[in-house]
């Protein structure tokens, strides 16, 4: 019978992964305790559009990234739609990289309330951490809508996003009352929620027309479809 060394057997195990897989295999937050995967590096298993049970196809799973494919041919043929976890959560650290297309725009919202006849798109309930190109797309110019910022409630330190195309590492925090947006390692934001600040701030926003937005503090993440390309990988989560 033909023996084994450990050496061999390991890389006999690799290799049975695709490069896909190892992107998320490898994702160091593994070795961390508590943390779980929300993105596996091969599927969009445990994600479905808002309001389906499906993934529409402008949502794609391209070497171990989630990529929305913004064209207008892609979106008008085979539908768009805002990608949204199976799971609620409520206290939380989420953790993930994101890179955005040129003039792009898209989000990542928390908090979001899948009930279609009654909120008709997530940001009726789920506050957002922006995700855009500040140099090329109009949002840029807003105070308030720029890469990081709690979108349209609190502008964020300045000077953290990489350059349009590069990766970002974005954390949110939601624990207790204690809400913290995290881009490239430097706190952006850092607020509390529920409390008359917090309505404050909603009542002098965008958002005062839909009332039970931000209102409910569990529910589940959501990556904007703003109809521009971009890239999420490395979606990580710490129940707190």
């Amino acid at each position: 019978m033909q023996s084994f060394s450990a050496i061999t057997i390991l890389a006999l195990g690799l290799m049975a992964f695709t490069p896909k897989e190892i992107t998320s295999v490898n994702n160091p937050l593994r070795k961390e305790k508590g943390w779980t995967a929300l993105f596996n590096g091969r599927s969009l298993k445990g994600w479905h559009t808002y309001g389906k049970k499906t993934v529409n196809a402008s949502w794609k799973v391209e070497d171990g990234m989630i990529f929305l494919n913004g064209s207008k041919k892609d979106r008008s043929e085979k539908g768009s739609g805002d990608l949204v976890s199976k799971k609620e959560y409520e206290n939380f650290h989420l953790k993930l990289d994101w890179k955005i297309a040129k003039n792009g725009n898209s989000g990542l919202l928390f908090w979001v309330q899948e009930d279609t006849v009654k909120y008709k798109q997530t940001y009726y309930t789920g506050p957002e951490m922006q995700v855009l190109d500040n140099d090329g797309h109009p949002d840029g110019k807003i105070l308030k809508h720029r890469a990081g910022n709690l979108y349209d409630l609190i502008a964020g330190k300045e000077g953290v996003v990489k350059e349009v195309g590069e990766w970002n590492t974005a954390e949110v925090i939601s624990n207790k009352g204690k809400l913290d947006f995290i881009l490239n390692g430097v706190t952006v934001v850092s607020t509390t929620y529920g409390d008359d600040n917090w309505k404050k701030m909603i009542a002098e926003s965008k958002f005062k027309q839909w009332p039970d937005f931000a209102t409910i503090f569990k529910g589940h993440f959501a990556l904007q479809d703003h109809g521009n390309d971009v890239w999420f990988k490395n979606i990580m989560i710490k129940k707190l």
